[in-house]
């Protein structure tokens, strides 16, 4: 990506890294450490550094920077705060360019002293050029690397994607990593920026915006002391590349929490809101709308309106997403009649025809499925399509049916699913359908949710 962004790739694409502080004792974050970059399979050198071991987990072991040979181009340090500073001219006088600080201790705490710490640290890392993630970071993964630089080893088993996360809170990241894992969402960083020493929102949004393994960026915030930078680096954001925010800090009690977490003020959150629809970013209002709109904008199409079909299974799902749909402002029309006429012949009696369809026993008949959804596709009034389906034992094979049939289809109109089953039923169907650009997501109303939201991002990228 170039030397503009030397400092950058050191923190991602490390080719060689100390970790100061390293341990095997698994009640020490340096065992934790090191287990996530093994079990996670960096491909670089490891040097661990601890004066009191000779090795640690099986690696040679150095009693500090200086005894190791070879240039490193990343540090992760987990050591008390007050050796920090130290350390980081250590990491500077060796040639590293970032560091992972993991060590809490600084203005996040209601001291003095963890401000001046703090403040000793950035002017350490200007000095020498040093991009630094935290203090008070859970870590850096980087997924297509691969690099888990973080104490949680389990990170490294979220499947590759394209989806980049950044959060001030380690709890949320670990928290949305792990829903992406249950349900299969691939993502591609993770960042967890802590007290953002040096490396803030717009330094993440203005790398990533090179970066070719991120299509969709997702953040979690609390709050920022320059939202100007986050609206400038947002607003230079490629448009095909889409930002998503949930922000809170909607209550007093999270206002005051935030100061106390990261050391930074949350900010009128109605007002945070309106900045960022200006600077294009989208913003969400839970965990899961965070992870379903990001699925969502990675994997299908933008609608060019805001008409939606809904085919359901059973009439039940179909109901529970046509009311969030008008809720959030789409339409759910009627056919015109050329797609109605359609409809009503591949139709078994007693269905419901209009939109919303209830399928019904249609949904075993994979020459009516195709029909239905051709139909509906091929209708000049409907921008997208919904559909809808509840496992239940005697409709195991319509999916397998419906995934066929999806498939195979020209990708015209954005299509997402709502396709819920017991785990181990459907996954390989489900799984097949998100290869070709068709979400699927845990519930009628997170499908239907997540369809509004691209519906929004189509008027944002229109706008930019």
């Amino acid at each position: 990506m170039g030397k503009k962004w030397e400092a950058m790739e050191a923190l991602f694409k490390p080719r060689a890294l100390a970790v100061i502080g390293a341990s095997d004792n698994p009640l020490k974050l340096g065992s934790h450490v090191m287990r996530s970059l093994m079990e996670g399979g960096y491909p670089g050198a490891i040097y661990p550094v601890n004066p009191g071991k000779e090795e640690i987990s099986g690696v040679k072991a150095y009693a500090s920077l200086r005894e190791i040979q070879g240039p490193i181009d990343l540090g992760v340090i987990v050591l008390p705060a007050e050796q920090v500073p130290r350390i980081i001219q250590e990491c500077g006088e060796k040639g590293a360019k970032a560091i992972v600080l993991i060590t809490a201790g600084f203005k996040e705490i209601e001291d003095r002293k963890g401000r001046e710490l703090q403040e000793e640290i950035f002017r350490l890392a200007e000095t020498y050029g040093i991009k630094i993630i935290g203090p008070n970071t859970f870590g850096v993964i980087n997924l297509h690397y691969p690099m888990n630089a973080s104490f949680t080893p389990e990170f490294s088993q979220v499947k590759k994607g394209k989806i980049s996360f950044i959060s001030q809170s380690g709890g949320m990241s670990h928290l949305l990593a792990f829903l992406a894992m249950k349900e299969n969402l691939g993502l591609s960083k993770i960042v967890g920026l802590g007290n953002r020493c040096n490396v803030d929102f717009w330094d993440m949004l203005d790398y990533l915006n090179e970066d070719p393994e991120t299509q969709v960026v997702a953040m979690y915030l609390e709050g920022v002391d320059e939202p100007r930078k986050l609206i400038e680096a947002a607003r230079r954001m490629d448009k095909r590349k889409p930002i998503i925010t949930y922000k809170v800090g909607i209550s007093s009690n999270s206002d005051r929490a935030s100061q106390f977490h990261t050391g930074s003020l949350a900010g009128k959150y109605e007002i945070y809101l309106g900045a960022f629809r200006q600077a294009g970013i989208l913003s969400v209002q839970s965990s899961e709308e965070l992870l379903d709109t990001a699925k969502a904008l990675c994997l299908s199409l933008l609608p060019k309106g805001n008409r939606v079909a809904v085919l359901s299974g059973q009439a039940g799902p179909g109901m529970a997403a046509c009311d969030v749909c008008e809720k959030e402002g789409l339409s759910i029309p009627l056919f015109s009649p050329e797609t109605q006429k359609r409809i009503n012949a591949l139709l078994p009696p007693l269905a419901i025809r209009t939109n919303p369809v209830d399928m019904g026993p249609a949904w075993y008949d994979s020459k009516a499925i195709r029909g239905i959804v051709e139909a509906v596709l091929d209708d000049q009034g409907i921008d997208a399509l919904l559909l809808c389906m509840m496992y239940a034992s005697a409709n195991r094979p319509a999916v397998g049916m419906l995934a066929e049939s999806l498939t195979q289809l020209e990708r015209r109109k954005p299509i997402l699913c709502c396709i819920s089953a017991p785990e181990g039923i459907w996954d390989e169907e489900i799984q097949k359908l998100e290869a070709s650009g068709i979400p699927n997501f845990q519930t009628p109303e997170r499908a239907a949710k997540a369809l509004a939201n691209l519906t929004q991002y189509r008027m944002i990228f229109q706008r930019k």
